[in-house]
């Protein structure tokens, strides 16, 4: 008897996947493939390019050397970091992107990097987290006095028990009103800081139509899937003067006004959804908002054991979920296709459910000109005497849109769409509705994610040129033609060791920082 034959399936498949991998790392060219993923830090899903870089003399066209010896020249195929934020997808880039994200948050936190002033970090602050109403009761773990109490269900839930979040009684719960509010989530922010803006200009007796020339409100705001599968939003608000970070604050800006501001804004608020069988929800935010001041007298919240500065905490803190990508939800990174797609999907039912009703709401309507009477009747309904339809195309089916055009010509004249069909919810079924980014700023908060990739790129060439001895840029000229080839690493070994590769720069990386914070 075989050795192989000894094994358990799940054995067997880690041997032969230890196998490949070990067959790729002995091939002639690992080496090099190597050198190539860690310098896109363990990318899951490069973009594979080809083309050429150089260096070259602006006068001969001769190819500058580097230090050296070597020409500054690059050909052939290189991989390209494939940039997605969301760690689910792929470790390595999630992690840039996170770095990118506590650079700009903590800029404008405490100030004196990416063009922002020290200043800031004196100026009223907050740490806001706004949350979702409730569509149903759902499994949790209350606690009380730091004591866990049951669920209403009457069990007491263990942290890791997959019923978290899930609804206690499923047929009750409001999955139209869910998917609606996931769906209005933005346009609920959006209002929000319009009206906290008006609070604030109310409370320092200011007129609304000259708020640009009395103050300005600063703020980055990350949006985090909750366990139910409802979005709620952190975020850090900045009080400014008028000129934004650089110009003070108004004497009569304060931590206290802009926190009362913030409650009577949340309070406010309210989003009418479109009209679905017959009824509008009222969409607000849930009852739940959590306020706290970014000072030293409330440092405690953020800081560690040991009173540490709290604003790289918060940036950490906000810049984590903005990788997390669905996380908690358990949805998919990847758009719905089909019903097919939502079938297989391996999450809870809970989760499908808000996919579903997404997929559903979002679905086209039978084409009124083709079927006045409703579905089609295979006895006949009169459709096959209409021809072709304008409508639908002759397909039956047709976007709530297109109907809306055929019957109201001013809202065709201006292109309108349908309230419904604006939503995109087959689009972002996916995200559960949700349709905003997941990390976003006002202008003025700090500097920007392309200023940020702009100045690596910068850091870059500017190596470039002084591993070539170049000390004017206009002497040289540079060739730099990439296109693409493909997407992926060629077989599932050499993704496993891209992973790994991924994972032990990360566990460097936190090894590193560890030992820095604790000089």
């Amino acid at each position: 008897m075989s050795v192989s034959a000894l094994l358990t399936p799940a054995d067997y498949q880690r041997q032969q996947a230890a196998d490949g991998m070990a067959r790729h790392m002995q091939s002639p060219g690992y080496q090099q493939w190597r050198a190539e993923v860690e310098s896109t830090g363990g990318c899951t899903h490069p973009i594979r390019m080809t083309g050429r870089w150089a260096l070259t003399d602006a006068v001969t066209g001769a190819i500058l050397p580097r230090s050296d010896g070597r020409p500054s020249e690059r050909h052939g195929q290189i991989l390209v970091p494939c940039g997605n934020r969301r760690e689910s997808v792929c470790v390595a880039c999630s992690d840039r992107y996170a770095a990118d994200a506590f650079h700009l948050l903590r800029a404008g936190l405490n100030g004196g990097t990416k063009g922002v002033p020290v200043d800031v970090a004196d100026k009223p602050r907050v740490f806001l987290t706004l949350t979702a109403p409730s569509f149903g009761p759902v499994h949790n773990r209350p606690t009380r006095n730091g004591k866990t109490l049951p669920c209403r269900c009457g069990t007491y839930h263990h942290p890791a028990d997959p019923r978290l979040g899930q609804p206690v009684e499923p047929e009750a719960y409001d999955y139209t009103g869910h998917v609606l509010w996931n769906a209005h989530a933005g346009k609920l922010w959006s209002l929000f800081t319009k009206y906290l803006r008006r609070h604030l200009a109310v409370a320092a007796g200011i007129r609304v139509a000259d708020i640009r020339d009395h103050f300005r409100l600063s703020f980055a705001k990350v949006a985090e899937y909750q366990r139910r599968g409802t979005i709620h939003f952190h975020a850090v608000v900045r009080l400014d003067g008028p000129d934004g970070p650089d110009d003070a604050t108004p004497a009569w800006g304060s931590v206290e006004l802009l926190t009362d501001a913030i409650h009577s804004a949340h309070a406010a608020v309210s989003v009418t959804s479109p009209v679905i069988d017959g009824q509008a929800h009222q969409l607000a935010w849930g009852e739940q908002v959590d306020v706290r001041p970014i000072r030293p007298a409330s440092a405690s919240q953020v800081e560690d054991e040991h009173g540490a500065i709290s604003d790289d905490r918060i940036a950490s803190y906000v810049a984590k979920y903005a990788t997390k990508g669905t996380g908690k939800s358990e949805a998919t990174d990847r758009p719905i296709r089909s019903q097919g797609h939502i079938d297989r999907l391996a999450i809870t039912e809970h989760h499908r459910r808000i996919i579903q009703t997404a997929w559903d709401l979002g679905a086209p309507v039978i084409c009124p000109e083709c079927h006045p009477d409703g579905e089609h009747q295979a006895d006949g309904c009169g459709c096959e005497a209409v021809g072709h339809c304008e409508t639908c195309q002759g397909g039956g089916w047709a976007t709530r849109t297109a109907v809306l055009h055929r019957h109201d010509p001013e809202a065709a004249a201006r292109g309108k769409p349908d309230p419904i069909d604006e939503l995109k919810l087959r689009h972002w079924a996916h995200m559960l509705a949700f349709r905003g980014h997941f990390l976003s700023k006002s202008r003025a908060y700090s500097t920007t994610f392309k200023q940020i990739r702009g100045d690596r790129q910068t850091w870059r060439h500017e190596n470039a040129l002084a591993e070539a001895g170049v000390t004017d840029e206009d002497t040289v000229t540079v060739i730099n033609h990439w296109d693409m080839v493909r997407i992926g690493h060629d077989t599932d070994d050499a993704r496993e060791l891209a992973e790994a590769i991924a994972e032990r720069t990360r566990q460097t990386r936190k090894h590193r920082y560890s030992t820095e914070r604790k000089d």
